[in-house]
């Protein structure tokens, strides 16, 4: 089966395949779902726990999620609901044993393309897919930009105000988490989880540090804060008032 393995960098590797992420904590439904979908001539990846499959959608490699709705450590509803808060755009098929109405309606309203119920036969799974996969593409952002401070994910490159912003590889990557949730007050348990992949709250000022040298890079002198400590709570990321 043509099962993809993620590289060093976690990073997938390069096809000219349709590439495919199953996010399904069943172990049975995923082994037939991989194996029919390779069959088919698709890369598919796999992930059985919804965290995992958040931080894998996240890389912007895939043409496609099918995504179970029920999954431990995060639910499908708040996969897709926080990879479309992150203007990740990429179909997404919804697989569920919760059939009535109302779920479906929630499942599409939160950003899901499509449901199917289970069970369902593998057939009608992959004409669901083809189908997605037949939609155009919606264009990527490839920048974000909260009031004077502007991100350019493909250069890498930071500006306030148009005055380059130096980064270290990190801090670039805590300012991007930032400017994808302005406004919302980010803890430090989430900048651990999500920058850095601690699954657990070590006893550390590490996001303390780092967050201290990005403000001095972002709030230079005379410039109006944008980047503020929230005492006990965390930091939030605030256009100049």
């Amino acid at each position: 089966m043509d099962i993809e393995t993620f590289d060093e960098q976690g990073w997938p590797p390069v096809t000219s395949k349709a590439h495919i992420l199953l996010i399904e904590d069943d172990a049975e439904t995923a082994d037939e779902i991989i194996r029919d979908m390779s069959d088919r001539g698709y890369m598919i990846s796999h992930a059985d726990t919804g965290r995992v499959g958040l931080e894998r959608a996240r890389d912007g490699r895939f043409d496609l999620l099918i995504l179970d709705r029920m999954l431990p450590e995060l639910d499908g509803l708040s996969v897709i609901s926080q990879l479309r808060a992150e203007e990740v755009r990429v179909p997404v098929l919804f697989l569920s044993a919760l059939n009535d109405v109302d779920e479906r309606v929630r499942g599409l309203k939160a950003g899901g393309d499509d449901y199917l119920t289970k069970p369902f036969v593998l057939s009608e799974l992959a004409a669901r897919v083809e189908a997605l996969l037949r939609r155009p593409a919606e264009p990527r952002t490839t920048r974000l930009r909260v009031g004077p401070l502007e991100l350019d994910l493909i250069s890498r490159e930071a500006h306030r105000d148009g005055r380059p912003v130096e980064l270290l590889p990190r801090e670039f990557k805590l300012l991007e988490y930032l400017m994808r949730h302005p406004a919302q007050v980010i803890t430090r348990a989430m900048l651990l989880e999500d920058v850095w992949n601690y699954r657990f709250s070590p006893q550390t000022n590490l996001v303390d540090v780092h967050i201290g040298k990005l403000r001095r890079k972002v709030d230079a002198p005379g410039d109006f804060p944008m980047i503020y400590n929230i005492r006990n709570v965390g930091f939030v990321l605030r256009e100049p008032q």
